[in-house]
């Protein structure tokens, strides 16, 4: 879904059962490590064995570009501050970019963890993809090859990060809207990869009346994606993605849950035409992902399973509240992953 904050709080519930942006092509590479620092451009990095050589030190921040069967995907990095093998991915919402993962400029996520010793991993692109596999390419934008974002974030990435010394198994996975329910869904089916998973302002009960037009909508909207060529209406593969059917899979994962009622808040600005219209749809699209989110807790309470709700009255569809969100979460995952 979309927002003024995808890219253009104020009580916690912290019990087990709580009773209460905007939504990669060569091929894959063969040679030496190669990477750049910084913010420069990007290089083909292939690991060989043993540790691969970094470009830039411990807490530094780094591009890869790294092999798929999508072609070549930028993961944008900061490695641990202490050398630790511990991973957070953070996924990014319906309007994923083609240059940089949001996380990075949209936040302070960066300076959040810069001083705990786990490694962030930042995807870029992803428009619209859920982070899943399709079934075909697009059919409504002439896209040229089929997203396999669920098959590269669990297999083809974890093994050219284990090259770095990044675990493959010490990992948690956050992520906002779109992001949000991808977070779960991974963390759901590999759980020999993922320890803890945040979802912020998710859409959790995707095959509730309406949400699949909705989504449809939506995805036209950030890049003219079909969502029929992502899976069919009600398909197993649909409902695959939907956190609300598989929850049951939880069991056991430590989970990080927020979403707001879509009221004004401190991060919202309504100075201009612009701010007023990207705000009314950023309260809409959170009011719609609180009522998911409410659905979600339910289903978990009704299996007895546990989360940690942050569920506010106040905050928007929108990075600023993601931000504040995934400060939140911190102390979770970092407990989750053993990082000290």
């Amino acid at each position: 879904m979309t927002a003024q904050g995808e890219s253009c709080p104020n009580s916690v519930s912290k019990s087990r059962f709580p009773v209460a942006l905007r939504w990669r092509k060569l091929l894959a590479a063969t040679a030496a490590v190669i990477a750049l620092p910084g913010l420069a451009a990007p290089a083909m990095a292939v690991p060989g064995h043993g540790i691969a050589h970094r470009a830039t030190p411990e807490g530094g921040f780094e591009e890869l570009m790294v092999p798929s069967s999508m072609g070549p995907i930028k993961v944008q990095v900061q490695w641990a501050a202490h050398g630790g093998d511990a991973a957070l991915y953070l996924l990014d919402g319906l309007r994923a970019r083609e240059d940089f993962n949001a996380w990075t400029f949209e936040t302070n996520a960066l300076q959040m963890f810069a001083q705990d010793n786990v490694t962030l991993v930042m995807p870029v692109g992803g428009q619209s993809s859920f982070y899943s596999d399709w079934r075909s390419p697009s059919s409504t934008n002439g896209q040229k090859f089929t997203y396999r974002w669920e098959t590269f974030l669990t297999e083809e990435l974890p093994a050219f990060l284990e090259g770095y010394g990044v675990s493959r198994t010490n990992n948690a996975v956050a992520g906002l809207s779109m992001g949000g329910s991808a977070a779960l869904a991974l963390a759901a089916y590999h759980r020999d990869q993922f320890q803890h998973a945040s979802s912020f302002s998710g859409y959790l009960n995707i095959s509730a009346p309406g949400m699949r037009e909705a989504i449809r909508i939506a995805m036209l909207d950030a890049g003219r994606f079909n969502v029929d060529s992502m899976a069919w209406p009600w398909s197993p593969a649909w409902l695959r993605m939907d956190p609300f059917v598989f929850a049951p899979q939880l069991r056991g994962l430590p989970m990080y849950v927020s979403s707001s009622w879509g009221v004004l808040g401190v991060h919202d600005q309504v100075d201009s035409a612009v701010n007023v219209f990207n705000t009314v749809n950023a309260v809409a699209l959170e009011a719609l992902s609180m009522v998911n989110t409410i659905s979600f807790m339910a289903r978990l309470n009704s299996l007895d399973i546990g989360a940690h709700y942050n569920l506010q009255t106040k905050g928007t569809h929108s990075w600023g509240y993601w931000q504040d969100q995934l400060e939140n979460a911190r102390p979770d995952i970092l407990a989750a992953l053993g990082v000290q």
